[in-house]
């Protein structure tokens, strides 16, 4: 594995869509069932903390930050997001996506990353609990996935610099 990592363009939106939809099979990656387009996708994520892990030049895995609030006491706060392509889960490569993205965020000013996972999604649960996130609390009955109410564990982790 030799990992490279570079901002998300709109020209890796498919690319990146691609993975997003991977996940989105296994029913516990999130409450979505469909992939949004570019712009939707460009609105709702920060622009300064994107990025695409790249491999031989094959996009990997991607992670991106989207706000918490639109209130200016929570510019610092942003949910993290990591999603790798399904061959290469288990290799570390979502460990070293979020390492990069948690790097930025960091660099960017960020000094809480928030994490929503189902609780069913052991292996997300635990690479969060590898990159220092810490439990909150469960959400419990937060939203419809599909035909039933769904719990979400809420993980928080704080920036070093505090």
């Amino acid at each position: 594995m030799n990992l490279e990592f570079r901002p998300i363009e709109s020209a890796d939106w498919n690319k990146v869509r691609r993975i997003y939809l991977e996940g989105l099979i296994t029913g516990q990656a999130s409450f979505e069932s469909e992939a949004s387009t570019w712009s939707r996708w460009d609105a709702a994520h920060n622009a300064d903390c994107r990025i695409a892990a790249v491999d031989h030049g094959v996009i990997v895995a991607w992670g991106a930050l989207s706000p918490f609030s639109s209130r200016a006491v929570y510019k610092g706060v942003a949910e993290a997001s990591v999603y790798v392509m399904a061959k290469w889960r288990g290799c570390g490569v979502g460990s070293a996506a979020l390492q990069e993205l948690i790097r930025q965020s960091e660099v960017a000013g960020y000094w809480t990353l928030l994490a929503k996972i189902f609780p069913e999604n052991k292996p997300s649960l635990a690479l969060a609990a590898k990159n220092g996130f810490r439990e909150v609390g469960v959400l419990r009955n937060i939203g419809r996935h599909g035909d039933r109410w769904r719990d979400v564990v809420l993980l928080e982790r704080r920036a070093a610099l505090l």
